[in-house]
C-alpha cells in the first residue's frame, strides 16, 4: 500500500496527493504553477528549502524564483560556486575570498601569486559559461561532523573547518561540484544549468560576480563604488588585526575569553574615526551644514550624537534639526504604487520652506522652526526660534540628506555629507558572505521589539517597503558623501545573538513573516554568544540593545 502526501501549492492555491520521498522539484513538474522565472527553491511551510528536498509529511509548498530575496540568495550561493570550481581547476592553490557587495553584484579578490589580469577574469568567465552550459549536479552530503572537518582540512579550507567544528553538531554538510567541494549555509539550485544569467568582469583589485536584478530581467547595472568599498578595505584591515575575519575565527577567540578585548579595540577604532570626521568638518571652515544619511537601522541617532560630542571638543557648537518636523500636512503626503501615504517620499517633506529656513539662518537670520504634529498630520509652528552663531553647525540627519533636491539652494561648499551604513565585513567564511540587510533587520527586529512595541511579525512585514524606499532615496546617493562610516562591530552579532532567538521564536510556523525568521535563526546560531557588559554605554549598538547614555 502506497503511503500518500498532501501537498498544498500556495503559489496557484492546488492540494494534490503524492507519493511518500517525492522531491520538491518533482511536486513542481506534477503541479506547474505559473512563474515568471524558472523555481529556484521553495517554502516548505515557510521553510526555505532546495528542489530536490524530499518530503515525508504533508506539507504546504510556495516556489520561489529570482524575483524573491531568498530565491537570489539560493542563485548567489550556487554561482558562488562555479565560480570556486573555474578557480581551482584554472589556478589551483589560489585563494578566493569574498569582500564586499557592490554594484549589484558581489566583489571577490583572487590572489594567484601575480597581479590579476584582464585575461584572468575572461578565462574565469569563458569556463564558468563552460560549467553552466554543462548541466552539472550539485551533490549535497551529509556525514559525521569530523569526517567533514577533517576533509575540509585536508583541501586547505580552514576557515570552513573551523565554522562547522564551531557549531557542535554530530552531522554536518558539504556539497560537490563535480571533484570540488564547498559548503554553504543555504541550499543551491540542482545543477549548473539553472544559473544561465550571470558575468564575471575585473573590478578594482579583484573581479565583480555580477547576478540579475531584482526583476530577473537582465543584470544589474555596473557602478563605481570606491568610498563604499574603502569603508569594507579598513575594517578588513581590523579583521586582520585581530586574525578574525570570519565567523569561526571570532568562535574561536571567544571561546577562548578575549571577546572583550576585541569590543575594546572595535569601540576605540569607531571612536577614532568619529573624530577624525569631526576634525574634517572643523578643518572645512566654509562648512555650516553637517548632512547625515543613512538606511534603516545603520545607528544614524547614535552616530549624529557621538559626533556633536566630538564636534564640541574641536570648538563648534552642532545644533540639531529634524526633517521630520518639515512633513507637509497629511493630505499633501505622495502616495505610494498601494495608494498609502508615502512617508519615505522626498516630496513628502516641505522642501520650500526647508531651503528657505536653511538659508535664512545661513546668512544669520532668526526663524521660527516648524513641528509636525503626528496625531493630527498637520504642521504647526513650534514656538521654538534658532539663530547659528558663528562657530555653530546644523546637524541633519535623515534619509534624504544627501539628495541633492533636498539642499540645493545651498552651495556644497557649506555642506559636510556623510554616508552611515553598517556593513558587515565579517565572513561565514571565505566564500560565504552575511548580507548586510540581515545584519540591519536584526538590529531593527531587537530595537522594535523592546522600544516600540512592535512583534517580529510587524517589523519583518514592513521590511520590503523599507528596503524599496532605500533603493529609491539612499543608495542612489551614498557615493555624494565626502565620508561614508562603517556602523558595523566586528563583535556585534555574537552579542545580538542570545537577544534575538527568543524573539524570532515567537513567530507561529504558519506566518508568511517564519521564513525570514527562520534565515535570520538560521545565520546568528553560527555565532558564540558574546555578552555585552564590556559594551560602553556610547556604543552605537546600544540604540538597539538598550543601556545607552544618550536620550533618543
Amino acid at each position: 500500500m502506497k503511503h500518500l502526501l498532501q501537498i498544498y501549492c500556495k503559489n496557484n492555491k492546488i492540494s494534490q496527493n503524492f507519493e511518500l520521498g517525492t522531491t520538491i522539484l518533482d511536486v513542481y513538474n506534477e503541479i506547474k504553477p505559473e512563474m515568471p522565472h524558472r523555481v529556484l527553491c521553495a517554502l516548505v511551510n515557510n521553510r526555505v528549502e532546495g528542489l530536490k528536498f524530499r518530503l515525508f509529511g504533508s506539507k504546504q509548498i510556495e516556489f520561489l524564483d529570482i524575483t524573491s530575496s531568498l530565491g537570489r540568495k539560493v542563485y548567489t550561493r550556487s554561482l558562488s560556486f562555479v565560480l570556486w570550481k573555474a578557480v581551482e581547476e584554472l589556478y589551483p592553490g589560489a585563494i578566493l575570498q569574498f569582500e564586499a557587495p557592490a554594484s549589484k553584484g558581489y566583489y571577490f579578490t583572487l590572489n594567484v601569486g601575480r597581479e590579476l589580469t584582464l585575461d584572468d577574469a575572461q578565462a574565469l568567465k569563458r569556463r564558468m559559461r563552460e560549467i553552466v552550459d554543462a548541466g552539472m549536479k550539485f551533490r549535497r552530503i551529509e556525514c559525521p561532523t569530523d569526517e567533514a572537518v577533517k576533509l575540509f582540512r585536508e583541501h586547505g579550507m580552514e576557515k570552513k573547518a573551523k565554522l562547522i567544528e564551531g557549531l557542535g553538531r554530530l552531522y554536518a554538510h558539504y556539497y560537490m561540484l563535480g571533484d570540488s567541494i564547498d559548503y554553504y549555509y543555504g541550499p543551491l539550485v540542482p545543477s549548473t544549468d539553472y544559473l544561465d544569467m550571470f558575468d564575471l568582469v575585473r573590478y578594482y583589485d579583484g573581479i565583480l560576480l555580477r547576478i540579475p536584478r531584482e526583476d530577473g530581467v537582465e543584470l544589474g547595472e555596473i557602478v563605481k563604488q570606491e568610498k563604499m568599498l574603502q569603508a569594507f578595505a579598513d575594517n578588513h584591515k581590523l579583521e586582520r588585526f585581530f586574525g578574525v575575519s570570519t565567523v569561526g575565527d571570532l568562535n574561536e577567540v571567544t571561546a577562548k575569553g578575549y571577546a572583550g578585548d576585541i569590543i575594546k579595540v572595535a569601540e576605540a577604532m569607531q571612536e577614532k574615526k568619529i573624530c577624525k570626521i569631526a576634525e574634517q568638518i572643523a578643518e572645512k571652515e566654509s562648512a555650516k551644514i553637517v548632512l547625515i544619511s543613512g538606511p534603516s537601522s545603520s545607528g544614524k541617532t547614535t552616530f549624529s550624537k557621538r559626533l556633536s560630542l566630538q564636534l564640541l571638543t574641536c570648538g563648534l557648537k552642532p545644533m540639531a534639526i529634524s526633517l521630520d518636523d518639515y512633513f507637509v500636512d497629511r493630505e499633501k503626503t505622495p502616495r505610494d504604487e498601494s495608494g498609502d501615504y508615502d512617508y519615505e517620499s522626498l516630496y513628502s517633506l516641505n522642501l520650500p520652506l526647508f531651503n528657505d529656513h536653511l538659508g535664512r539662518l545661513l546668512s544669520g537670520e532668526e526663524v521660527e522652526l516648524p513641528r509636525y504634529d503626528f496625531p493630527t498630520g498637520k504642521s504647526v509652528m513650534s514656538g521654538k526660534r534658532i539663530k547659528l552663531e558663528s562657530n555653530t553647525v546644523l546637524i541633519l540627519e535623515g534619509i534624504h540628506a544627501l539628495n541633492p533636491q533636498l539642499t540645493d539652494s545651498i552651495d556644497d561648499s557649506r555642506k559636510f555629507k556623510i554616508y552611515i551604513s553598517a556593513l558587515t565585513t565579517i565572513k561565514l567564511d571565505n566564500h560565504n558572505y552575511i548580507p548586510t540587510t540581515d545584519n540591519r533587520l536584526i538590529r531593527r527586529i531587537v530595537r522594535d521589539y523592546k522600544y516600540r512595541g512592535m512583534s517580529p511579525e510587524d517589523t519583518i512585514a514592513r521590511w520590503p517597503s523599507v528596503r524599496r524606499g532605500e533603493d529609491k532615496w539612499i543608495f542612489p546617493y551614498q557615493e555624494n558623501a565626502d565620508v561614508m562610516f562603517n556602523s558595523a562591530l566586528l563583535y556585534e552579532l555574537g552579542v545580538l545573538r542570545d537577544r534575538i532567538l527568543p524573539i524570532l521564536e515567537t513567530i507561529p510556523e504558519c506566518k508568511p513573516e517564519y521564513s525570514v525568521a527562520a534565515n535570520l535563526n538560521d545565520l546568528i546560531r553560527y555565532f558564540r554568544p558574546i555578552s555585552d557588559e564590556e559594551l560602553p554605554p556610547t556604543s552605537l549598538l546600544r540604540e538597539f540593545l538598550g543601556g545607552s547614555s544618550f536620550r533618543y
